[in-house]
């Protein structure tokens, strides 16, 4: 690895301070979510943001393409895990999604997101001539399949989902042709919906039974008051914060948080607590934040030096983006209840130093990028590099 290469003024702090930014605020938001019981989580997250840091630092001056050469073992690592999940992992609220280690639990789940997409960056890299082929194709759905279904039988719905996005946003960053695209859509489009249908029979056994309960509460909250509870206090407790929100840690007697109708406040329905208590400033400081760092990684993807680059960047900008949409999707009620976090605002330190590794090789692409003598140069360049 040779440091002398990089220079500091092609370092993105803005990245950065607007990551730093916005986790910072998600421990304030802990904290009041958890309130005087929650201090040694609170705790917690502060040491995940400071290794994070460091994690994401020491990662963005190590070259990626260094790192890519390990995708044989990164790929074998990631199904290892996941399917030591399924054997001895511990089960929390229907799931199965933690493995204890050395007296720790983490998620292989949330790593296993980054572990793919370094993993597909370089296979795509590697057949970038023949990614459009129909054998190289299934190839890729093959691979992608076996940890796909290893985190589906957790069950972790949410991040299967998050993971299928990811998955379509590195295939097409990594050049695929548009008629490949076209097929996929033709095909992929009637089946989805022919899923949906049977998924939404009692009788089927592609989703648990509780899972097939918070899809019914989403689509009938009125039939189903008990399933769509959590919701239905999400929603209301973002609109009563209205424009300026409650304040940081009110009293109010009103509050649905402060009334403990808001369940797991720390992770899954945090974006109802910044709504009550930021309110409509706070909740669209915080999606404004996610939506910069996700655009942030598709600018420096599209400014890649190579495909390995791009596939990398649009992987990581749809992973927080999508992952973003989720969790908040599912606290305004705009999509069926499912259990994910809000990128480096949730409580969990898994998924904090997972994202925040991500964003150190993005930081790499960023050094590496393509340099021109002036942005305008890029309109003024034709097909042989000479002035128009």
């Amino acid at each position: 690895m040779n440091l002398k290469r990089y220079r500091l003024k092609d370092y993105d702090f803005k990245m950065i301070i607007l990551v730093l930014a916005l986790s910072i605020f998600g421990v304030f938001i802990i904290s009041s979510a958890m309130g005087d019981a929650g201090a040694s989580n609170v705790r917690k997250q502060i040491g995940g943001i400071i290794v994070g840091m460091l994690v994401m630092i020491i990662v963005s001056l190590v070259d990626y393409h260094f790192i890519l050469k390990f995708r044989i073992p990164i790929y074998v690592l990631n199904v290892i895990l996941l399917t030591l999940v399924l054997f001895f992992g511990k089960s929390v609220n229907n799931a199965q999604r933690w493995l204890p280690i050395g007296g720790i639990r983490f998620q292989p789940s949330e790593l296993g997101k980054l572990m793919l997409i370094l993993f597909f960056a370089s296979f795509i890299m590697k057949y970038r001539e023949k990614i459009s082929s129909l054998h190289l194709f299934l190839l890729c759905c093959g691979l992608f399949v076996v940890p796909f279904f290893l985190i589906y039988k957790q069950p972790d719905l949410s991040t299967s989902l998050v993971l299928i996005f990811i998955f379509g946003a590195m295939i097409f960053s990594g050049g695929i042709k548009k008629r490949i695209i076209l097929v996929v859509l033709l095909i992929a489009i009637p089946v989805c919906i022919g899923l949906v249908s049977f998924m939404l029979n009692p009788d089927n056994h592609v989703i648990k039974e509780y899972q097939l309960n918070r899809i019914y509460g989403f689509l009938y909250p009125e039939e189903y008051p008990n399933i769509a509870y959590q919701q239905n206090n999400s929603v209301t407790a973002i609109g009563s914060g209205m424009l300026d929100g409650k304040g940081y840690k009110n009293n109010e007697i009103t509050s649905v948080k402060n009334s403990n109708f808001l369940s797991e406040a720390e992770t899954d329905f945090i974006f109802a607590v910044i709504g009550e208590e930021f309110g409509f400033k706070g909740s669209a400081l915080t999606i404004i934040l996610l939506f910069l760092i996700s655009f942030e990684c598709l600018s420096i993807g599209i400014r890649a030096s190579d495909t390995a680059g791009a596939v990398i960047c649009a992987g990581m900008g749809t992973f927080i983006g999508m992952q973003g949409f989720m969790n908040i999707g599912v606290a305004t009620f705009l999509l069926p209840n499912t259990g994910i976090p809000l990128p480096f605002v949730s409580y969990g330190l898994t998924s904090l130093v997972t994202l925040y590794a991500g964003l150190g090789v993005v930081l790499n692409i960023r050094l590496q990028v393509k340099r021109t003598t002036s942005p305008l140069d890029d309109f003024t360049l034709d097909l042989n590099g000479k002035g128009l």
